[in-house]
């Protein structure tokens, strides 16, 4: 997994390549952390280059989602691949997520 980060005005673009399973998925859920302790609570994700989420990267997501959200923020996608929704799908969040077809679109959201 890689993992690649910008930082605008308003808001922060995670950028996850590869798989986010068990291995992983701690080094995904500190990325997102350091920002939310750091007060950067709106994050777009783009994981249009994940080709597999397990549930240890489905729980990141909503513990991350529930940390933004309570500090006034907000965690969108921009340009998920196939496997990332249809994962979402299955396990019934896909409706915690805004999604967006490209990152300037997730970008105007906030």
């Amino acid at each position: 997994m890689d993992i690649q980060t910008q930082e605008h005005k308003r808001v922060v673009v995670v950028t996850v390549q590869g798989r986010i399973d068990s291995a992983t998925a701690g080094e995904f859920e500190d990325t997102l952390n350091e920002f939310t302790q750091q007060g950067k609570n709106n994050i777009v994700l783009d994981l249009s280059n994940v080709d597999f989420i397990s549930s240890a990267g489905l729980r990141v997501l909503v513990t991350t989602r529930k940390a933004v959200k309570g500090a006034g923020g907000n965690i969108v996608f921009a340009g998920s691949s196939e496997q990332v929704l249809e994962t979402l799908e299955i396990a019934g969040l896909d409706v915690l997520f805004e999604k967006y077809s490209d990152r300037e679109a997730a970008i105007g959201s906030f």
